[in-house]
């Protein structure tokens, strides 16, 4: 029995939510570095790898990475990875890191958070992830 071509797997995406903790923030205003958003591309192209090869894979590069807006210890970001291209052993993947929720504290509530009604896209990427050739159930 065999399973799906790699092809017909174009499309699949992997969406992760994360807390941004305290100790990530890095400059005034509680900012986080961009490497954080850069991080969790990488944990969810290992997720969609797994998905469609049965395998962790490889980040061989990115390309096209901007930072569109702030990403701010207290924020929750949604991240998602899109199988956009399956070569013999890549796989090109969109990324998008999206804060969903911001922290809000004040003196009287240090724990304050608000979702946002508007979601702001704070990080997006292309990238390149190598799996092994020769997968059992992938053709």
């Amino acid at each position: 029995m065999t399973g799906p071509t790699i092809g017909a797997l174009v499309g699949t995406t992997v969406t992760h939510r994360r807390y941004v903790p305290y100790s990530h923030a890095h400059y005034a205003g509680n900012l986080v570095d961009g490497a954080y958003s850069l991080g969790l591309f990488g944990d969810v192209a290992t997720e969609l790898c797994i998905r469609t090869d049965g395998d962790e894979g490889l980040f061989a590069s990115y390309d096209e990475v901007q930072f569109r807006a702030p990403v701010r210890a207290g924020d929750i970001l949604e991240v998602t990875a899109e199988l956009v291209r399956a070569g013999t052993r890549s796989r090109v993947m969109e990324f998008t890191a999206t804060v969903v929720a911001r922290g809000a504290a004040t003196a009287e509530r240090p724990g304050a958070a608000t979702l946002l009604a508007e979601p702001v896209v704070a990080t997006t990427a292309r990238g390149t992830v190598v799996v092994p050739g020769e997968l059992p159930g992938v053709v």
